[in-house]
């Protein structure tokens, strides 16, 4: 394998058989994506910090212990990048802001930690929206990361950075932050795989923070293969992390080829959840008849009132911004500037909240975990749109604040409830932008999860559908 262009293309899953064949060199796979950064991410802004040397220094290493045998773990040699909230030691970690442009932590977050003694190859940091809120990814200070699939329009967020890199083949996996939708967001409107695990199935330490109660770590792929490979490799139990929770075990990836025959699967059909373009609706129709058609029984449900998703939605933002302004109180009140003006207004409106508005928040977050414990006792797995919206024009203010107040109705409500939930492309509007399926399990049941999206996937062409981008 030499062409850089067709190493790009392999899979996540495909670079580790090859790395492991010695059919693959690591250096070669790592030049190739550095390679392909250089040619795209002017257009597409997608990393805010490449580290060319850094990771080509890594790639030698990994192919040195490669040929003597010391291959450390299936992710060896693997290209990667981070949301540039992961902290990083000597690499800079701005949280998209301007007032942390030139901060360069001492340590590494413990994912990253992980990675690094897995022997993958870290690419770089990428765009975000500003601290984590907002959905746009459109960034007052770096600029705004722009759709692989279409450079006039949005990559979402907040992880923005993250979607249009694995779509565009920049790396071959990239880790996000997802708080109320910012990994399956962006994922939706890029047409990747994006993962929100279960509430402390990974660690958090050493992600700058949005809010405590409801942020998750999580990442993107571009097959659901790659996505159980890498679960399987980053769920472990971190101690050192107060907001880790010690899960049992699984191994995500062997046991991801299992039938969906018989399982019962609820439909989110009703006004809240039919609010969305047409063509999403119409997409998620036919996800749900290529379940029908996989043996699965398809139950249409009244969702948003079985679990009253509108009203603990609108109080997820509660929480979120009230952890945020608390996190940034003394910045707000010192250099108020230096927040963008989407954000610093965020800041402002939705976190002077009273502690009787927190309470409220607070409490239906309980319900709402309970809520989803009662649902999934009656079926295996539920099936929503990820978005309301396909896709949102940069040069349209008036979309864009429509897409501030609806991008994240769909997302929010299982960072509340706090169970995995992922978004997989389920099709292409007529404008060939991309549509995400929304999938949710219960808590801890990432391995069925996957399998669900796996088994969706394997039936369909999407997996075959990348963005036309010219080197």
């Amino acid at each position: 394998m030499t062409d850089s262009t067709e190493l790009t293309r392999l899979t996540l899953t495909q670079a580790v058989h090859a790395i492991g064949a010695r059919e693959l060199s690591p250096v070669a796979l790592t030049e190739a994506h550095l390679q392909r950064i250089q040619a795209l991410n002017p257009r597409l802004n997608a990393f805010l910090t490449v580290t060319a040397d850094y990771a080509l220094e890594r790639a030698r290493a990994a192919e040195v212990a490669l040929h003597k045998g010391g291959r450390r773990s299936a992710l060896h040699g693997i290209p990667f990048a981070l949301k540039d909230l992961y902290e990083t030691e000597g690499i800079r970690t701005t949280g998209g802001t301007k007032f942390w442009s030139q901060n360069v932590p001492r340590r590494s977050a413990y994912l990253v930690e992980l990675l690094e003694q897995y022997g993958a190859i870290l690419l770089g940091k990428l765009n975000m929206h500003e601290i984590a809120l907002g959905v746009l990814n459109d960034n007052p200070h770096y600029g705004a990361c722009r759709n692989p699939y279409n450079l006039a329009y949005a990559t979402g967020g907040s992880s923005g950075g993250s979607a249009a890199a694995v779509a565009a083949r920049l790396c071959m996996t990239a880790l996000g932050s997802d708080t109320r939708g910012s990994v399956r967001i962006p994922a939706a409107l890029c047409g990747v795989v994006g993962l929100k695990p279960s509430y402390g199935r990974l660690s958090v330490r050493g992600m700058l923070p949005l809010s405590y109660s409801l942020d998750h770590a999580g990442f993107m792929t571009r097959t659901v293969e790659d996505a159980a490979l890498l679960l399987a490799w980053l769920s472990e139990y971190d101690p050192d992390d107060p907001y880790s929770v010690a899960l049992p075990e699984s191994d995500f990836f062997s046991d991801l080829d299992q039938s969906v025959r018989d399982w019962y699967v609820a439909l989110a059909e009703d006004e809240y959840f039919n609010d969305c373009e047409p063509e999403i609706r119409q997409a998620v129709q036919a996800a749900a008849a290529v379940f029908e058609s996989l043996g699965a029984h398809i139950v249409p449900l009244n969702v948003e009132k079985r679990l009253n998703v509108k009203e603990t939605t609108q109080l997820s933002r509660t929480i979120t911004a009230s952890e945020a302004a608390m996190i940034y109180t003394e910045r707000l009140q010192r250099e108020p500037d230096s927040f963008g003006a989407d954000v610093l207004a965020r800041l402002r409106s939705e976190g002077s909240a009273t502690a009787a508005d927190y309470a409220k928040a607070r409490r239906a977050q309980v319900l709402a975990t309970w809520h989803m414990e009662r649902l999934f006792e009656e079926y295996d797995l539920l099936i929503t749109p990820c978005t309301p919206i396909i896709g949102v024009p940069l040069e349209d203010e008036q979309a864009k604040a429509a897409a501030r107040a609806r991008l994240s109705a769909f997302t929010a409500y299982f960072n509340m409830a706090g169970v995995p939930a992922l978004s997989v492309p389920c099709g292409f509007s007529a404008r060939g932008l991309p549509i995400g399926l929304q999938m949710v399990a219960p808590y801890a049941m990432e391995a069925r999860l996957l399998c669900a999206a796996f088994a969706y996937e394997k039936a369909t062409e999407w997996l075959s559908k990348a963005p036309s981008l010219a080197v």
